[in-house]
């Protein structure tokens, strides 16, 4: 059984993403690791070679600034990443740059692997999702939230992203997964209010005309955090590929989890979630097996 890892980046060091940390968190789980790197105006390049892999290879790519529609460019660029693999792998494990594997479940997923290869009714591996949220100490767990993506698929070109690359389908039509017992731990709304403001300033252009984004760029001069509707505290551990990040962290953000801001249905929802374990019409990106 072979896997191949995929992933996209660019100006990974102006907008402060944990690409390294991403890339490290699942080499030992790949045999090799495509890194797409667009045309950044940082050391992003610089900072992918400095990581010692030789599973490592790098691809180059220009993001078209004229694809703009609902972040449909991130899921061109994962195509063009997706489309770099080796032929003869069975798995594609595609990281994001803000999304980090612990090392607990590096085992477990690669036995699940193993276990669905030559099932080919099986299209992809399903992954828990945790969001953390102004620091490292906080998750979100309401609706608002996903809680679960698939993060690989069959190496099968039919096969290709969807949207703004948060899942796959295959030719418009959703995977037939399997849930796995691992989850992605997603940091990419813990930042400085600063930092967090920058990177939603270059990144809005994925989304939005020129006209938007320089409305949103001139109405804000810091993230406001207090913008959730739940929240709790993180009570695990998290990766260690993100120790060095969490020691150097220079801010703090003050969040009270008790404040729910919910609307009676939503309140009514997360009450019976939280009870049961069950979310209720919930949007599903995939089909279970």
């Amino acid at each position: 059984m072979k896997i191949s890892g995929f992933t996209i980046i660019k100006n990974a060091v102006s907008n402060d993403y944990p690409i390294v940390e991403a890339i490290t968190s699942i080499l030992p789980v790949v045999d090799e690791m495509i890194v797409c790197i667009g045309d950044s105006t940082d050391n992003t390049e610089q900072l992918i070679r400095a990581i010692e892999s030789s599973k490592i290879k790098i691809v180059h790519s220009f993001w078209d600034p004229s694809i703009r529609t609902g972040g449909s460019i991130l899921a061109v660029e994962t195509n063009k990443a997706f489309e770099h693999i080796a032929t003869d792998s069975d798995w594609a494990f595609y990281i994001q740059a803000d999304e980090v594997v612990h090392e607990k479940y590096h085992q477990g997923i690669l036995n699940a692997a193993e276990k669905y290869v030559k099932d080919k009714s099986v299209d992809g591996l399903l992954f828990d999702y945790l969001h953390f949220y102004g620091t490292y100490d906080y998750v979100g767990d309401s609706r608002r939230w996903y809680h679960k993506e698939v993060r690989i698929i069959r190496n099968d070109k039919t096969i290709s992203s969807f949207k703004d690359a948060q899942g796959f389908r295959r030719n418009g039509d959703k995977l037939f997964v399997k849930q796995i017992d691992a989850a992605i731990y997603h940091y990419g709304w813990v930042k400085s209010p600063q930092q967090m403001l920058q990177k939603q300033k270059n990144t809005v252009q994925f989304w939005s005309d020129q006209e938007e984004r320089n409305a949103y760029v001139q109405a804000q001069s810091a993230f406001d955090f207090s913008d959730f509707d739940s929240l709790e505290k993180f009570k695990g551990t998290h990766p260690s590929v993100m120790h060095n990040r969490i020691h150097d962290k220079n801010w703090q953000v003050e969040i009270d989890v008790s404040q729910k801001k919910f609307t009676l249905k939503n309140r009514f929802l997360y009450w019976l979630e939280k009870k049961t374990g069950v979310r209720l019409f919930d949007f599903r990106n995939y089909r279970l097996k």
